[in-house]
Protein backbone atom coordinates (compact mmCIF):
# COMPACT_ATOMS: atom_id res chain seq x y z
CA UNK A 1 0.00 0.00 0.00
CA UNK A 2 2.91 2.32 0.53
CA UNK A 3 4.10 1.63 -2.81
CA UNK A 4 0.93 2.54 -4.34
CA UNK A 5 0.39 6.07 -2.10
CA UNK A 6 4.06 7.27 -2.94
CA UNK A 7 3.51 6.12 -6.76
CA UNK A 8 0.07 7.90 -6.84
CA UNK A 9 1.66 10.82 -5.03
CA UNK A 10 4.53 11.70 -7.15
CA UNK A 11 3.22 10.81 -10.79
CA UNK A 12 -0.38 12.36 -9.97
CA UNK A 13 -1.20 14.36 -7.03
CA UNK A 14 2.33 16.78 -7.34
CA UNK A 15 1.37 17.28 -10.73
CA UNK A 16 -2.26 17.84 -10.15
CA UNK A 17 -4.41 21.33 -9.05
CA UNK A 18 -7.73 19.85 -7.49
CA UNK A 19 -10.77 22.41 -7.87
CA UNK A 20 -13.37 20.91 -5.71
CA UNK A 21 -13.98 17.51 -3.81
CA UNK A 22 -15.40 15.53 -6.99
CA UNK A 23 -12.19 16.38 -8.72
CA UNK A 24 -9.72 14.31 -7.15
CA UNK A 25 -11.94 11.66 -6.76
CA UNK A 26 -12.13 11.24 -10.57
CA UNK A 27 -8.15 12.09 -10.73
CA UNK A 28 -7.81 9.19 -8.28
CA UNK A 29 -10.43 6.82 -10.64
CA UNK A 30 -8.17 7.79 -13.28
CA UNK A 31 -5.15 6.86 -11.76
CA UNK A 32 -6.86 3.54 -10.28
CA UNK A 33 -7.67 2.73 -13.54
CA UNK A 34 -3.98 3.44 -15.73
CA UNK A 35 -2.29 1.56 -12.52
CA UNK A 36 -4.16 -1.68 -12.65
CA UNK A 37 -4.53 -2.30 -16.32
CA UNK A 38 -2.22 -0.50 -17.93
CA UNK A 39 1.04 0.63 -15.94
CA UNK A 40 4.13 -2.19 -15.93
CA UNK A 41 5.34 -3.59 -12.42
CA UNK A 42 8.85 -4.60 -12.10
CA UNK A 43 7.62 -6.65 -9.29
CA UNK A 44 4.89 -8.32 -11.82
CA UNK A 45 7.97 -9.13 -14.48
CA UNK A 46 6.75 -5.69 -16.07
CA UNK A 47 2.71 -6.85 -16.28
CA UNK A 48 0.04 -5.21 -14.82
CA UNK A 49 -2.50 -6.10 -12.17
CA UNK A 50 -5.21 -6.60 -14.33
CA UNK A 51 -3.47 -7.55 -17.36
CA UNK A 52 -1.85 -10.93 -18.48
CA UNK A 53 2.08 -11.06 -19.57
CA UNK A 54 2.30 -10.32 -23.00
CA UNK A 55 3.97 -12.90 -25.10
CA UNK A 56 7.80 -11.74 -26.10
CA UNK A 57 8.63 -10.69 -29.59
CA UNK A 58 11.14 -12.64 -31.30
CA UNK A 59 10.87 -11.56 -34.97
CA UNK A 60 12.92 -9.22 -35.60
CA UNK A 61 10.84 -7.60 -38.36
CA UNK A 62 7.65 -7.55 -36.26
CA UNK A 63 9.27 -5.54 -34.06
CA UNK A 64 10.85 -3.08 -36.79
CA UNK A 65 7.30 -2.42 -38.16
CA UNK A 66 5.55 -2.07 -34.14
CA UNK A 67 2.86 0.91 -34.01
CA UNK A 68 2.57 2.90 -30.74
CA UNK A 69 -0.15 5.16 -30.44
CA UNK A 70 -0.37 7.24 -27.36
CA UNK A 71 -3.13 7.79 -24.61
CA UNK A 72 -3.81 10.64 -22.24
CA UNK A 73 -5.60 10.91 -19.37
CA UNK A 74 -6.38 13.39 -17.42
CA UNK A 75 -5.13 16.10 -19.73
CA UNK A 76 -1.76 14.28 -20.23
CA UNK A 77 -1.27 13.86 -16.60
CA UNK A 78 -0.96 10.33 -16.72
CA UNK A 79 0.35 8.75 -20.26
CA UNK A 80 0.04 5.52 -22.06
CA UNK A 81 1.53 3.73 -24.59
CA UNK A 82 -0.09 1.10 -26.48
CA UNK A 83 0.33 -1.05 -29.74
CA UNK A 84 -1.87 -0.47 -32.45
CA UNK A 85 -3.67 -3.25 -33.85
Amino acid sequence: MECWVQSCRHELLDHTLTWNETHPRHALHEYEQSYNSHRAHQAMKQAAPLRALPEPIADQGRIARLDTRWHYRLGGVIHECRHAA
